[in-house]
Protein backbone atom coordinates (compact mmCIF):
# COMPACT_ATOMS: atom_id res chain seq x y z
CA UNK A 1 0.00 0.00 0.00
CA UNK A 2 1.63 3.37 -1.02
CA UNK A 3 2.00 6.63 0.74
CA UNK A 4 -1.30 8.62 0.84
CA UNK A 5 -0.88 12.25 -1.13
CA UNK A 6 -0.53 14.41 2.24
CA UNK A 7 -2.07 17.40 0.09
CA UNK A 8 -5.03 15.01 0.12
CA UNK A 9 -5.97 15.04 3.88
CA UNK A 10 -8.27 18.00 5.18
CA UNK A 11 -5.91 19.34 7.76
CA UNK A 12 -3.04 18.78 5.77
CA UNK A 13 -4.02 21.05 2.99
CA UNK A 14 -2.35 24.73 2.79
CA UNK A 15 -1.30 27.61 0.75
CA UNK A 16 0.29 29.99 3.26
CA UNK A 17 3.92 31.28 3.65
CA UNK A 18 4.03 30.94 7.07
CA UNK A 19 6.91 33.59 6.77
CA UNK A 20 9.30 32.71 9.57
CA UNK A 21 12.03 35.59 8.86
CA UNK A 22 9.89 37.97 9.55
CA UNK A 23 8.71 36.59 13.04
CA UNK A 24 12.03 38.12 14.78
CA UNK A 25 11.15 42.26 13.88
CA UNK A 26 10.15 44.07 16.88
CA UNK A 27 7.57 45.78 14.89
CA UNK A 28 6.34 43.77 12.52
CA UNK A 29 2.82 44.39 13.77
CA UNK A 30 3.29 47.89 13.38
CA UNK A 31 4.28 47.16 9.56
CA UNK A 32 1.40 44.68 9.27
CA UNK A 33 -0.92 46.98 10.63
CA UNK A 34 0.36 49.63 7.88
CA UNK A 35 -0.79 47.44 4.75
CA UNK A 36 -4.27 48.39 3.79
CA UNK A 37 -4.21 44.09 2.74
CA UNK A 38 -3.49 42.96 6.17
CA UNK A 39 -6.56 40.46 7.36
CA UNK A 40 -7.28 39.32 10.88
CA UNK A 41 -8.82 35.71 11.65
CA UNK A 42 -10.77 35.97 14.39
CA UNK A 43 -10.89 32.52 16.76
CA UNK A 44 -13.31 32.15 19.41
CA UNK A 45 -13.88 29.52 21.38
CA UNK A 46 -11.77 27.08 18.78
CA UNK A 47 -14.23 28.48 16.31
CA UNK A 48 -12.96 30.85 13.02
CA UNK A 49 -15.82 33.17 11.87
CA UNK A 50 -17.08 31.96 8.11
CA UNK A 51 -18.75 34.71 5.68
CA UNK A 52 -22.32 35.17 6.10
CA UNK A 53 -22.71 32.87 2.80
CA UNK A 54 -21.29 30.51 3.34
CA UNK A 55 -22.61 28.97 6.67
CA UNK A 56 -25.11 26.75 5.30
CA UNK A 57 -22.61 25.23 3.26
CA UNK A 58 -20.66 24.52 6.66
CA UNK A 59 -23.37 22.20 8.89
CA UNK A 60 -22.30 18.90 8.65
CA UNK A 61 -24.09 15.64 8.05
CA UNK A 62 -24.33 12.88 10.60
CA UNK A 63 -21.18 11.16 9.75
CA UNK A 64 -19.21 14.17 8.86
CA UNK A 65 -20.18 15.94 5.80
CA UNK A 66 -22.49 15.85 2.94
CA UNK A 67 -22.17 16.45 -0.95
CA UNK A 68 -20.70 19.80 -0.47
CA UNK A 69 -17.44 19.43 -1.75
CA UNK A 70 -14.14 21.20 -0.35
CA UNK A 71 -13.96 25.04 -1.16
CA UNK A 72 -18.12 25.37 -0.37
CA UNK A 73 -17.45 27.50 2.66
CA UNK A 74 -14.86 30.36 3.67
CA UNK A 75 -13.20 32.22 6.47
CA UNK A 76 -14.26 35.67 7.26
CA UNK A 77 -10.85 37.22 6.85
CA UNK A 78 -11.39 40.86 8.55
CA UNK A 79 -9.63 43.94 8.01
CA UNK A 80 -7.97 45.14 10.60
CA UNK A 81 -10.08 47.83 11.68
CA UNK A 82 -12.94 45.51 12.63
CA UNK A 83 -11.40 43.78 15.15
CA UNK A 84 -10.62 45.95 18.16
CA UNK A 85 -8.98 43.98 20.69
CA UNK A 86 -7.50 40.17 21.35
CA UNK A 87 -5.68 37.82 24.40
CA UNK A 88 -3.74 36.86 21.73
CA UNK A 89 -1.98 38.17 18.31
CA UNK A 90 0.18 35.97 15.92
CA UNK A 91 1.18 36.29 12.85
CA UNK A 92 0.66 33.21 10.74
CA UNK A 93 1.98 34.18 7.19
CA UNK A 94 1.60 35.74 3.93
CA UNK A 95 -1.06 33.76 1.69
CA UNK A 96 0.30 31.54 -1.41
CA UNK A 97 -3.09 32.14 -3.93
CA UNK A 98 -5.84 34.55 -4.46
CA UNK A 99 -9.28 34.60 -3.44
CA UNK A 100 -12.14 36.12 -4.34
CA UNK A 101 -11.45 38.59 -1.94
CA UNK A 102 -8.15 38.74 -0.87
CA UNK A 103 -4.76 38.45 -3.13
CA UNK A 104 -2.10 36.39 -2.93
CA UNK A 105 0.48 37.37 -0.39
CA UNK A 106 -1.89 38.75 2.12
CA UNK A 107 -0.66 39.04 5.69
CA UNK A 108 -2.88 37.25 8.03
CA UNK A 109 -2.65 37.89 11.45
CA UNK A 110 -4.70 35.65 14.15
CA UNK A 111 -6.66 37.43 17.00
CA UNK A 112 -8.21 34.91 19.72
CA UNK A 113 -11.18 37.46 21.13
CA UNK A 114 -12.80 37.49 24.20
CA UNK A 115 -16.64 36.65 24.66
CA UNK A 116 -17.40 40.26 24.82
CA UNK A 117 -15.18 40.89 21.80
CA UNK A 118 -16.44 38.08 20.02
CA UNK A 119 -20.24 39.22 20.47
CA UNK A 120 -19.42 42.82 19.28
CA UNK A 121 -17.41 41.40 16.11
CA UNK A 122 -20.21 38.99 15.45
CA UNK A 123 -23.41 37.95 17.66
CA UNK A 124 -24.80 35.40 15.16
CA UNK A 125 -22.94 31.96 16.07
CA UNK A 126 -24.01 29.75 13.37
CA UNK A 127 -21.29 32.48 11.84
CA UNK A 128 -18.51 30.54 14.10
CA UNK A 129 -17.25 27.18 12.19
CA UNK A 130 -15.66 24.55 14.44
CA UNK A 131 -12.65 22.92 12.18
CA UNK A 132 -13.54 19.28 12.51
CA UNK A 133 -17.15 19.51 10.87
CA UNK A 134 -15.97 22.55 8.91
CA UNK A 135 -12.37 21.55 7.40
CA UNK A 136 -13.38 19.31 4.26
CA UNK A 137 -15.97 22.46 2.56
CA UNK A 138 -12.84 24.78 3.17
CA UNK A 139 -10.36 25.67 0.20
CA UNK A 140 -6.65 24.62 0.92
CA UNK A 141 -5.74 27.94 2.30
CA UNK A 142 -8.37 28.09 4.36
CA UNK A 143 -8.32 25.00 6.14
CA UNK A 144 -4.43 25.67 6.46
CA UNK A 145 -4.83 28.98 7.96
CA UNK A 146 -7.79 27.61 10.23
CA UNK A 147 -5.58 24.74 11.20
CA UNK A 148 -2.53 26.69 11.56
CA UNK A 149 -4.58 29.23 14.08
CA UNK A 150 -6.06 26.22 16.00
CA UNK A 151 -3.23 24.49 16.78
CA UNK A 152 -0.90 27.95 17.68
CA UNK A 153 -3.76 29.70 19.86
CA UNK A 154 -4.31 25.98 21.58
CA UNK A 155 -0.69 25.88 22.71
CA UNK A 156 -1.23 29.66 24.30
CA UNK A 157 -3.93 28.49 26.03
CA UNK A 158 -2.12 26.16 28.01
CA UNK A 159 1.55 28.02 27.95
CA UNK A 160 0.67 31.00 30.04
CA UNK A 161 2.77 30.46 33.06
CA UNK A 162 6.69 29.27 32.79
CA UNK A 163 7.00 25.45 33.24
CA UNK A 164 9.71 25.64 35.33
CA UNK A 165 9.11 28.24 38.30
CA UNK A 166 5.46 29.06 37.54
CA UNK A 167 5.91 32.49 36.34
CA UNK A 168 3.79 34.30 33.86
CA UNK A 169 5.10 34.43 30.05
CA UNK A 170 5.01 36.92 27.85
CA UNK A 171 4.18 36.73 24.20
CA UNK A 172 7.20 37.34 21.85
CA UNK A 173 8.12 36.47 18.03
CA UNK A 174 5.14 37.50 16.46
CA UNK A 175 3.39 34.85 18.71
CA UNK A 176 5.80 31.79 18.08
CA UNK A 177 7.78 32.39 21.56
CA UNK A 178 6.87 32.78 25.06
CA UNK A 179 9.64 33.93 27.27
CA UNK A 180 9.86 33.78 31.26
CA UNK A 181 9.55 36.86 33.07
CA UNK A 182 12.16 35.53 36.22
CA UNK A 183 14.73 33.72 34.41
CA UNK A 184 14.18 34.65 30.56
CA UNK A 185 13.73 31.04 29.47
CA UNK A 186 11.79 30.86 26.15
CA UNK A 187 8.93 28.11 25.71
CA UNK A 188 8.40 27.11 21.96
CA UNK A 189 5.20 25.54 20.73
CA UNK A 190 4.97 21.69 20.88
CA UNK A 191 2.85 19.14 18.82
CA UNK A 192 2.34 15.66 20.43
CA UNK A 193 3.04 13.00 17.81
CA UNK A 194 0.59 9.78 18.06
CA UNK A 195 -0.16 6.67 15.57
CA UNK A 196 -3.05 5.41 14.10
CA UNK A 197 -2.80 2.18 12.39
CA UNK A 198 -4.86 0.13 9.48
CA UNK A 199 -4.44 -3.55 11.02
CA UNK A 200 -5.08 -6.24 8.76
CA UNK A 201 -5.43 -9.92 9.01
CA UNK A 202 -4.21 -12.55 7.13
CA UNK A 203 -7.81 -12.33 4.72
CA UNK A 204 -7.05 -8.32 4.43
CA UNK A 205 -10.06 -7.74 7.10
CA UNK A 206 -9.68 -4.21 8.85
CA UNK A 207 -9.72 -4.49 12.80
CA UNK A 208 -11.87 -1.43 14.45
CA UNK A 209 -12.42 -0.75 17.39
CA UNK A 210 -14.65 1.32 19.84
CA UNK A 211 -13.22 3.91 22.57
CA UNK A 212 -14.89 3.79 25.79
CA UNK A 213 -15.39 7.56 25.21
CA UNK A 214 -17.53 7.36 22.37
CA UNK A 215 -21.35 5.80 21.76
CA UNK A 216 -21.13 1.56 21.52
CA UNK A 217 -22.16 2.09 17.40
CA UNK A 218 -18.93 4.46 16.48
CA UNK A 219 -15.66 2.70 15.37
CA UNK A 220 -12.27 3.69 14.37
CA UNK A 221 -8.99 2.57 13.66
CA UNK A 222 -6.99 2.05 16.65
CA UNK A 223 -4.55 4.92 17.78
CA UNK A 224 -2.32 5.96 20.58
CA UNK A 225 0.59 9.11 21.51
CA UNK A 226 3.90 8.02 21.41
CA UNK A 227 5.90 7.83 24.29
CA UNK A 228 9.64 9.58 25.36
CA UNK A 229 12.17 7.82 23.76
CA UNK A 230 10.07 5.81 21.31
CA UNK A 231 9.58 5.86 17.10
CA UNK A 232 6.77 5.62 15.75
CA UNK A 233 7.05 1.83 15.19
CA UNK A 234 7.75 0.78 18.01
CA UNK A 235 4.59 2.95 19.26
CA UNK A 236 2.61 0.81 16.72
CA UNK A 237 3.13 -2.61 17.80
CA UNK A 238 2.92 -1.27 21.83
CA UNK A 239 -0.43 0.52 21.08
CA UNK A 240 -1.80 -2.31 19.54
CA UNK A 241 -0.86 -5.12 21.89
CA UNK A 242 -2.01 -2.69 24.60
CA UNK A 243 -5.37 -2.08 23.33
CA UNK A 244 -6.34 -5.31 21.46
CA UNK A 245 -3.92 -7.71 22.92
CA UNK A 246 -2.13 -8.74 19.26
CA UNK A 247 0.71 -8.65 18.25
CA UNK A 248 1.34 -6.78 14.53
CA UNK A 249 4.31 -6.52 12.17
CA UNK A 250 5.72 -4.58 9.62
CA UNK A 251 4.50 -1.29 10.33
CA UNK A 252 4.42 0.99 6.80
CA UNK A 253 4.26 5.05 7.32
CA UNK A 254 0.73 6.50 5.11
CA UNK A 255 0.86 9.80 6.16
CA UNK A 256 0.65 12.33 8.29
CA UNK A 257 -2.13 15.06 9.52
CA UNK A 258 -2.34 17.73 12.38
CA UNK A 259 -5.01 17.47 14.77
CA UNK A 260 -5.14 20.32 16.79
CA UNK A 261 -7.59 18.67 19.18
CA UNK A 262 -5.92 20.20 21.24
CA UNK A 263 -2.16 20.09 20.13
CA UNK A 264 -1.51 16.54 18.18
CA UNK A 265 -0.49 15.06 14.75
CA UNK A 266 -1.47 11.63 13.92
CA UNK A 267 0.93 9.33 11.87
CA UNK A 268 -1.09 6.53 10.11
CA UNK A 269 0.71 3.50 9.48
CA UNK A 270 -0.66 0.27 8.51
CA UNK A 271 0.77 -3.04 9.69
CA UNK A 272 -0.34 -7.08 9.42
CA UNK A 273 -1.74 -9.44 12.11
CA UNK A 274 1.82 -11.55 13.28
CA UNK A 275 1.97 -15.07 11.70
CA UNK A 276 1.42 -16.71 14.81
CA UNK A 277 -1.46 -14.21 16.06
CA UNK A 278 -5.18 -15.54 15.63
CA UNK A 279 -8.06 -13.63 14.56
CA UNK A 280 -9.90 -14.67 16.97
CA UNK A 281 -7.58 -13.44 20.21
CA UNK A 282 -8.67 -10.08 20.09
CA UNK A 283 -8.34 -8.77 23.86
CA UNK A 284 -9.65 -5.21 24.42
CA UNK A 285 -8.04 -3.62 27.24
CA UNK A 286 -11.45 -2.61 28.65
CA UNK A 287 -10.49 0.73 29.76
CA UNK A 288 -10.56 2.63 26.71
CA UNK A 289 -11.11 -0.01 24.18
CA UNK A 290 -14.24 -1.54 25.15
CA UNK A 291 -15.13 -3.47 21.55
CA UNK A 292 -12.65 -5.05 18.51
CA UNK A 293 -14.41 -6.50 15.31
CA UNK A 294 -13.05 -7.27 12.03
CA UNK A 295 -14.66 -6.05 8.70
CA UNK A 296 -14.06 -7.21 5.22
CA UNK A 297 -14.96 -4.60 2.43
CA UNK A 298 -18.15 -5.93 2.24
CA UNK A 299 -19.22 -6.33 5.90
CA UNK A 300 -18.55 -2.86 6.19
CA UNK A 301 -20.73 -1.49 4.08
CA UNK A 302 -23.36 -4.26 4.99
CA UNK A 303 -23.32 -2.53 8.58
CA UNK A 304 -23.59 1.04 7.53
CA UNK A 305 -26.52 1.64 9.06
CA UNK A 306 -25.55 0.03 12.56
CA UNK A 307 -21.47 1.28 12.27
CA UNK A 308 -20.51 5.44 12.83
CA UNK A 309 -17.43 5.82 10.97
CA UNK A 310 -14.90 8.55 11.65
CA UNK A 311 -15.68 11.94 10.17
CA UNK A 312 -14.68 13.41 6.77
CA UNK A 313 -11.73 15.67 8.26
CA UNK A 314 -10.06 12.62 10.22
CA UNK A 315 -6.73 11.01 8.73
CA UNK A 316 -8.58 8.05 10.25
CA UNK A 317 -11.10 8.75 7.41
CA UNK A 318 -8.93 8.62 4.64
CA UNK A 319 -6.89 5.52 6.37
CA UNK A 320 -10.20 3.45 5.98
CA UNK A 321 -11.19 4.63 2.68
CA UNK A 322 -7.55 4.02 1.57
CA UNK A 323 -7.86 0.08 2.65
CA UNK A 324 -11.69 0.13 0.99
CA UNK A 325 -10.77 1.51 -2.17
CA UNK A 326 -13.16 4.03 -2.57
CA UNK A 327 -15.46 6.15 -0.74
CA UNK A 328 -17.60 4.65 1.98
CA UNK A 329 -20.65 6.47 0.31
CA UNK A 330 -19.96 3.65 -2.06
CA UNK A 331 -20.61 -0.27 -2.09
CA UNK A 332 -16.60 -1.53 -2.41
CA UNK A 333 -15.74 -3.02 -6.07
CA UNK A 334 -15.70 -6.40 -6.21
CA UNK A 335 -11.95 -7.98 -5.79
Amino acid sequence: MSPIPFDSLPLSRHAVDRDHVSRSRPALFDELWEEPSTRVLALWKGRALLTADSVEAATPAADGWGASGAGAAALELLPVERVTSALVRVYLGRTLVASDAEPAGTAVVLEVLTDAAAQELEPDEARWGNLRTVATALTDRDAGLFTEALAIANWHASHTHCPRCGTPTVVEQAGWVRRCFEDGSEVFPRTDPAVIVTVLDADDRLLLGSNAMWENSRYSLLAGFVEPGESFESAVQREIFEEAGIRVVDPQYKGSQPWPFPASVMVGFTARLADDQAPSGLAPDGEEILDLRWFSRTELWEAREQVILPGRSSIARALIEDWYGGSLDEAPVTR
